[in-house]
C-alpha cells in the first residue's frame, strides 16, 4: 500500500469515528436503540455486537474528539439499559405501545395486533414504518421521564416533609428535657423562696393578731 493510500485509509477511518461520535451525541438520549443505532427489538447478541464494534471505533484512547468520551459513556450506558432485564422489559414495553399506536393510526379498521412489519400496508409507508415508531416513542419517552422526574420530586417533598417533622419532634424532646432539666435544677431555689414566703406570711399574721389582741385588751 502506497505512503497515499495509507494516508487516504486512516483519513477515511478517522472521518467514520467523526462521524459517530457526532451520531452518538445527536440521538435521542431516552431510547438506548437509538444511541446504538440498532432494529427495534434486537436481540442480545446483536446488542452485544453492535456495542463491541461501536465502542472499538470511537474508543477515546484510540481517536481524540472533544466529545468522545461522552458518546462513549453514551455507548455504554445504552448497552447495559438494552442487557439489563428489568430495564429491556421497560424500554420495549414502550416501544410496543408507541407501534400500536402507529398501526392504529396507520390501519384505522383494518389494524390488528398480529399484523407484521412485512405487511405490505407498511412496507411502502412514508416516513417509513419503523421511524414513525420512533418518533412515536420518542414522545412516549419524553412522557415516561417526566412522569418518573414528578414521582421523585414529590418522593422527595415527601421525604423532606418527613424528616423535617422528626426534626421537628426531636427538638421538642430535647426542649422538654432541658425545660425539666432547669426544674429540677431550680427545685431547691423554689422551695426555699417557699419557705421564706411562709415564714414571713406567718410573721405578719403573727404581728397582725398580737395588734388585735393588744386593741381589743
Amino acid at each position: 500500500m502506497s505512503t497515499v493510500d495509507s494516508v487516504l485509509k486512516q483519513t477515511s477511518g478517522d472521518v467514520a469515528r467523526e462521524a459517530e461520535v457526532e451520531r452518538i451525541v445527536r440521538a435521542f438520549k431516552l431510547n438506548p436503540y437509538d444511541i446504538l443505532d440498532l432494529p427495534i427489538f434486537a436481540e442480545d447478541s446483536v446488542v452485544k455486537k453492535t456495542y463491541r464494534k461501536k465502542s472499538l471505533l470511537i474508543h477515546p484512547d484510540k481517536f481524540k474528539h472533544e466529545r468522545g468520551d461522552e458518546a462513549f459513556d453514551l455507548l455504554k450506558k445504552a448497552e447495559g439499559q438494552l442487557l439489563d432485564k428489568s430495564k429491556r422489559e421497560e424500554i420495549d414495553g414502550i416501544m410496543t405501545y408507541a407501534r400500536t399506536l402507529v398501526l392504529k393510526s396507520v390501519l384505522g379498521t383494518g389494524y390488528s395486533l398480529g399484523v407484521t412489519n412485512d405487511d405490505i400496508r407498511l412496507v411502502n409507508l412514508k416516513p417509513p414504518f419503523e421511524a414513525q415508531i420512533r418518533t412515536q416513542a420518542k414522545e412516549l419517552f419524553v412522557e415516561d421521564e417526566l412522569s418518573k422526574r414528578r414521582r421523585t420530586k414529590l418522593a422527595h417533598a415527601n421525604e423532606g416533609e418527613e424528616r423535617a417533622r422528626q426534626e421537628a419532634e426531636v427538638a421538642n424532646r430535647k426542649r422538654k428535657k432541658e425545660d425539666q432539666a432547669k426544674w429540677e435544677e431550680n427545685r431547691e431555689e423554689r422551695v426555699g423562696n417557699w419557705r421564706n414566703f411562709r415564714s414571713v406570711t406567718e410573721v405578719k399574721k403573727a404581728k397582725k393578731a398580737k395588734k388585735n389582741m393588744n386593741v381589743l385588751g
